[in-house]
């Protein structure tokens, strides 16, 4: 018996980061860069020197490749976890032909892990496009599980597949220090997920909603005590990608629509709270908009499957540079970029992010605005 053979299809944050771990248990594993069009071999100890997809960039090693269609036709299991960075109603098309990429040439007796959020019932469209591309009957020809990657690495506890049906190699690959994974019906993953979509985003709305009433300098003050002052645009957005494709998933105007577009509204709410301060912001120290320069501190993973936070930092720049004309992005650039003859505003969107600026120094010319449900002017 030799080793497991696995491709993962998608150089994501995510998917190397599965890769990684499959290899270090011994699996023969390839990861596809669509970029570069080949597969690359990831051997344990290149999985053990570059933790993450930036570091084994950077650094380019000498690694072995395969054509595409050669290393998916020869693995018993491929992972589906590309980046997807369309939006709306391109973001369906984006992953079908990608999707159609990755399975064409998938052979007999092969699994699918399928790492993408689909919502409620998605699935059923994509197990009919693998029949349909490969021409194999599903639980017979060609096996097909559900495992949506979350990000930070997060991995769920279960794994969907099709016909409940168990795949004891496959679960030694998936487990983790914690537990074993436990295979449940398809249906009852998608179900899994939606609850843990939308506990986040219930709770998050509510936080974002409550704290609109914390205008006195005292209130805000004993709210600048709790846990979530460290809760920043950055945390808001994880997993906003899966709960718009839960979105779509839902027919009709029932609760279940109210829960998810009220935690949208709640976000949309929110950059536009966040950019009603800032023209404030503008007022309050009697700055005029020609002499002010904002610099958006986000330093975002370009890897992660889901782009979602790409999407909401172009919309926050766009909106921004209706009321001033000079807006930056910096993405873990130095802070002594910020000397210039005009005063500028910092938005922190992320922990790490107001960090650096908090390092860097107090200068009278900069004015600080946390990207928190507060936003915290400093």
């Amino acid at each position: 018996m030799g080793a497991t053979k696995v491709v993962v299809y998608g150089l994501s944050t995510e998917g190397y980061s599965i890769a990684c771990q499959m290899a270090a248990k011994g699996a023969d594993v390839f990861i596809v860069d669509e970029s570069a069009h080949m597969a690359i071999s990831l051997k344990s100890e290149i999985a053990k020197t570059y933790p993450d997809v930036t570091s084994l960039k950077e650094d380019e090693p000498l690694l072995g490749v395969e054509p595409i269609d050669v290393a998916i036709s020869h693995s018993e299991y491929l992972f589906f976890a590309p980046r997807i960075r369309k939006t709306g109603q391109e973001t369906k098309m984006e992953i079908h032909s990608k999707f159609k990429d990755a399975t064409s040439a998938i052979k007999k007796g092969g699994s699918v892990i399928y790492n993408l959020p689909t919502g409620i019932g998605g699935n059923n469209e994509t197990i009919s496009l693998l029949e349909h591309v490969t021409g194999l009957e599903m639980g017979k020809g060609i096996s097909y599980f559900y495992y949506p990657l979350g990000t930070k690495n997060q991995t769920p506890e279960i794994i969907g597949s099709f016909n409940s049906k168990t795949d004891d190699k496959l679960a030694k690959l998936l487990a983790t220090d914690k537990k074993e994974k436990k295979f449940v019906a398809i249906s009852s993953a998608e179900l899994f997920h939606a609850i843990k979509i939308l506990s986040q985003f219930s709770g998050l709305s509510s936080i974002l909603e409550v704290c609109k009433f914390a205008q006195e300098p005292s209130t805000r003050a004993d709210l600048m005590f709790t846990e979530f002052k460290d809760l920043f645009l950055d945390d808001m957005t994880n997993g906003l990608y899966d709960l718009r494709s839960l979105g779509t998933s839902i027919e009709g105007a029932g609760t279940m629509m109210y829960l998810v577009n009220g935690s949208i509204k709640g976000i949309e709410g929110y950059v536009k709270r966040l950019i009603d301060e800032i023209r404030s912001t503008l007022k309050k120290n009697e700055l005029k908009a020609s002499r002010t320069r904002v610099a958006i501190l986000w330093t975002l993973d370009s890897y992660e499957m889901r782009g979602d936070k790409v999407d909401m930092l172009n919309s926050l720049v766009t909106k921004l540079r209706d009321y001033i004309g000079d807006v930056e992005i910096y993405q873990g650039q130095t802070f002594d970029l910020f000397h210039s003859d005009k005063t500028t505003i910092v938005v922190a969107c992320s922990k790490s992010d107001y960090e650096k600026v908090s390092k860097s120094g107090k200068d009278s010319d900069i004015i600080t605005i946390k990207t928190n449900p507060l936003c915290e002017i400093l």
